[in-house]
């Protein structure tokens, strides 16, 4: 049974740091994809950052270009995000998706619908202050 646990999330005030975890039971990073979302009530749920586990490169939303870094750590199974210089705008509920390397042969990495092969967390909550 495949199980995706986020943990990291937490209150800052703008212009601070968190670090979200991603740890994979079940399934290898490295043998897939894995990608950070996030959703606002009444909002659609949205691609931040994804990672390819096979050949470690990344894609990253223009809202998180400069400020946010996805990375994994094969040993532990795990991939990170990596936020600083955070925004009001960025309080979400953030998600880890992952998803065998075949979902990725048509389907964008930042693209929600392309993790339905896949599976995902159940969320952590980000939320900055002004």
């Amino acid at each position: 049974q495949v199980q995706l646990v986020e943990s990291g999330g937490g209150s800052v005030q703008a212009g601070g740091s968190l670090r979200l975890s991603c740890a994979a039971s079940g399934f290898t990073f490295s043998s897939g994809g894995m990608g950070w979302f996030r959703q606002t009530p009444g909002k659609e749920r949205e691609g931040v950052a994804a990672i390819d586990g096979v050949s470690g490169k990344v894609y990253l939303d223009a809202s998180a270009k400069g400020r946010f870094t996805i990375f994994q750590e094969n040993a532990k199974n795990t991939v990170y995000l990596q936020m600083n210089s955070l925004k009001p705008e960025d309080t979400a509920m953030y998600y880890c998706a992952a998803a065998p390397a075949a979902a990725f042969r048509y389907g964008p990495y930042l693209n929600r619908y392309t993790y339905d092969s896949g599976y995902w967390g159940q969320g952590t909550q980000v939320t900055v202050s002004s």
